[in-house]
């Protein structure tokens, strides 16, 4: 295993943010994905996979009816894989560091996301993701497993994990790459 950072912390406390960041100073040398949100007339309505190299998919949205859901959301199986965990197993194959935002109830509901997550876990990769706070046995796992640093987001210290983070990973600040 390569070195693990995980962020979590309370929904919307910023840790997808401070992912984009650590993406942007690590350009061509990462992969994966992050989220973002869905909005339609200032609502959230769900939330769309984004890799690295730009592809979308929709990962959750209230209009998924046909679809296992989490609270309101129905979520798209098939869009995870297809984007989502496509995104691991080609950051793992090519990159030096593999992206991962979230590990969350959301994409947990697929077998083949946990299968990835646990791939990039066995590869000899840097991984910088985000996972739930809440206990799930399965995140329970990985956040307790040797050479992992789980790092809680909150309003006191997100305008310098970025920089945390890269510097657990061996790299520049993000504020040197700007």
């Amino acid at each position: 295993m390569g070195r693990v950072v995980l962020l979590t912390g309370q929904p919307r406390v910023g840790k997808t943010t401070i992912i984009k960041q650590i993406v942007a100073a690590l350009g061509d040398n990462c992969g994966g994905f992050y989220t973002e949100e869905i909005r339609e007339r200032g609502q959230r309505v769900g939330f769309k996979l984004v890799t690295v190299n730009g592809r979308e998919g929709t990962l959750a949205h209230v209009r998924l009816h046909d679809a296992p859901h989490i609270g309101k959301y129905g979520v798209n199986l098939g869009d995870l894989q297809a984007v989502g965990v496509t995104a691991i197993r080609q950051a793992i194959a090519s990159k030096e560091v593999v992206i991962i935002d979230e590990i969350g109830k959301m994409e947990m509901l697929s077998e083949s996301f946990r299968d990835a997550v646990e791939e990039a876990l066995d590869s000899d990769r840097d991984i910088v993701g985000t996972i739930l706070l809440r206990s799930h046995p399965w995140a329970d796992a990985i956040k307790k497993l040797p050479g992992v640093t789980v790092i809680e987001v909150c309003g006191a210290n997100r305008d310098t994990l970025a920089d945390e983070v890269l510097k657990l990973l061996g790299r520049p600040p993000a504020s040197q790459e700007r």
